[in-house]
């Protein structure tokens, strides 16, 4: 078996073929330089489609951190609006129980609560007093008009369920009695 080794880099099988020794020093000068001038074009190529293949994935990256920055206030806002009826619930059930037989009860829910609240706040949720207010309709949901002459005109007078912003943003509106000024008598 005549097995060849494999050659050293930057050596062709040109080098060895009995044509090789025929060459002249020139031209074989003259072929390395093209060769060189052509791996040195290849190199540049790939060299080049390195680069953009970085700035693709660079791109690519900075896209997906946006996005997912503007997905998860839209996430954690959902979630947020998902609680707030069991932070109602909470709320009266704190309301309807006073003082009395179940007062161990009512500081063991009195708690839950203060817990939930702080891991809400937290968060970025943040209650809004309506009631003495002006009234809002960007923060206010009137369910009810009272004629009331010791009220402001369109002045907030009870509040039946509580607004809150998320992060600055209104998350829901609070539902409110608003007082009117009774019409004159004609």
């Amino acid at each position: 078996m005549n097995e060849r080794e494999p050659l050293p880099p930057g050596l062709s099988e040109e080098a060895e073929s009995p044509d090789a020794v025929t060459e002249s020093p020139e031209e074989r000068c003259r072929r390395l330089e093209e060769e060189k001038k052509v791996l040195e074009k290849e190199n540049r190529a790939l060299f080049d489609q390195l680069l953009r293949r970085q700035a693709d994935f660079d791109n690519f990256r900075k896209r997906l951190e946006r996005e997912q920055a503007e997905l998860r206030p839209a996430a954690q806002a959902s979630l947020v609006t998902e609680l707030l009826p069991a932070l109602d619930a909470f709320e009266r059930a704190l309301a309807a129980h006073t003082v009395g037989v179940n007062e161990d009860y009512r500081k063991g829910v009195e708690l839950i609560y203060k817990q939930l609240i702080a891991a809400l706040v937290s968060a970025g949720l943040e209650a809004f007093e309506a009631e003495g207010q002006p009234f809002d309709p960007n923060l206010h949901h009137a369910v009810e008009r009272v004629e009331s002459a010791e009220y402001d005109d369109q002045q907030v007078v009870a509040t039946l369920q509580k607004g809150y912003l998320f992060r600055q943003r209104l998350l829901r509106p609070a539902l409110v009695r608003v007082a009117v000024h009774p019409a004159p008598e004609s």
